[in-house]
């Protein structure tokens, strides 16, 4: 439920200086929508902090956080039963580092983001009594808060529905959508132009470390199996580990394909946004932005990703008919280049799929989300995933 207009305006008055903690692993799919929320509260006058871990040097940048606090922290998984114990000893380590700097910071609420770094400050702030709540990114919740979730007062979710939930956490529920940063919103206005028949074929391909591993193999390999009119017209922008970098350049070149290559880029949602197609893995956070930006996508999930999230996600994208799944482990050169080929010289099937995905987009999700975690500040009750 939904505080009126005039509480929440109270609400948001009384909020100046008030500090909420965010915790999230040190990955982007977990820190990209705690930036967005973080941003969000920060206009609404909240200070912030962030209890993550060392990873934030890669995927933080940018977030507007008053303090970063590295909270020790180990996985859940009991795959080797030999290292049970120091994970144990490195998650006590972490509550207890959590639950003493709560007791000085003496937060209004706290939200976490998933990863098992954001276990014990979410697990802390529970037993301290601390209003918290949890978001789930994926269409399928993520370990760390399935354990969670009978602890908190509510769980904001991505999408409509989740995998992986019992009953009594379903009722917990609220559909906010995953948040984008700024960045993105900032480009979602942006309008889906469909390539013109001999003008430019512009490609966006990324993936997270992995992704890029195999982006980096794959892709050459489908190029050269593309036919010459439509190499002649590609441009792509393509994320790329540094050790892969000359290898997939003089493979484009020998191609005559143009091409911009780096391992990583700060400006990517504005690269998505001028883009024809993505191809990339299926991450929350960027099947989330790709509605937001109203871009069509060939989604590969990352394989044996846990509990089949990257999967789930890619099929409720792809389902919308905004875009393709193709399973990593099915994938040939030559069929992959062929769809290429049919979506080059389809330009309403592209800008059909570009309307699917931004009917799908969920621009107003950090705001939503901001209000449940003020709802939760103020006390009130909450509603649930059919809001």
């Amino acid at each position: 439920m939904l505080l009126d207009p005039e509480t929440m305006t109270l609400a948001r008055a009384s909020a100046a200086q008030k500090l909420v903690i965010l915790a999230a692993g040190g990955t982007g799919g977990h820190l990209f929508p705690a930036q967005a929320l973080a941003e969000t509260l920060v206009r609404r006058g909240y200070r912030i902090h962030l209890m993550t871990d060392e990873r934030v040097r890669d995927y933080g940048r940018g977030f507007p956080a008053e303090a970063l606090h590295q909270i020790p922290a180990a996985t859940l998984a009991l795959d080797k039963p030999h290292l049970v114990p120091g994970r144990l000893f490195r998650l006590w380590r972490g509550m207890r580092l959590a639950s003493a700097l709560m007791k000085q910071l003496e937060p209004a609420a706290l939200a976490g983001f998933g990863g098992y770094p954001s276990f014990p400050p979410v697990l802390a702030a529970t037993r301290l009594r601390v209003p918290a709540l949890i978001h789930e990114q994926n269409a399928v919740m993520g370990r760390a808060n399935r354990v969670l979730a009978a602890r908190v007062a509510a769980i904001a979710s991505s999408f409509p529905t989740i995998a992986n939930v019992s009953p009594a956490v379903a009722r917990k529920l609220v559909f906010t959508g995953n948040p984008v940063r700024a960045k993105v919103i900032a480009e979602s206005s942006v309008p889906y132009r469909p390539p013109e028949k001999n003008g430019p074929f512009r490609l966006v391909v990324f993936g997270g470390s992995q992704g890029a591993r195999f982006f980096a193999e794959f892709m050459p390999q489908v190029l050269r199996t593309l036919p010459a009119e439509v190499t002649s017209t590609l441009s792509i922008v393509q994320q790329c580990r540094p050790e892969d970098l000359d290898h997939v350049r003089q493979s484009y070149a020998e191609l005559g394909v143009e091409s911009e290559l780096s391992p990583f880029f700060e400006d990517m949602p504005k690269r998505i946004a001028a883009a024809h197609l993505v191809i990339c893995r299926s991450g929350a956070s960027s099947v989330a932005e790709l509605g937001v930006l109203g871009r069509p996508a060939v989604l590969v999930p990352l394989p044996h990703s846990i509990d089949n999230d990257q999967l789930r996600n890619a099929e409720s994208f792809a389902c919308s008919g905004a875009g393709w799944v193709r399973r990593q482990s099915e994938l040939k050169p030559d069929e992959f280049a062929a769809l290429l080929a049919k979506l080059r010289q389809d330009a309403t099937m592209l800008a059909d799929a570009a309307a699917a995905a931004k009917h799908n987009g969920r621009p107003d999700a950090a705001d939503r989300l901001a209000d449940l975690l003020e709802q939760l500040i103020s006390g009130s009750p909450q509603g649930n995933a059919k809001q």
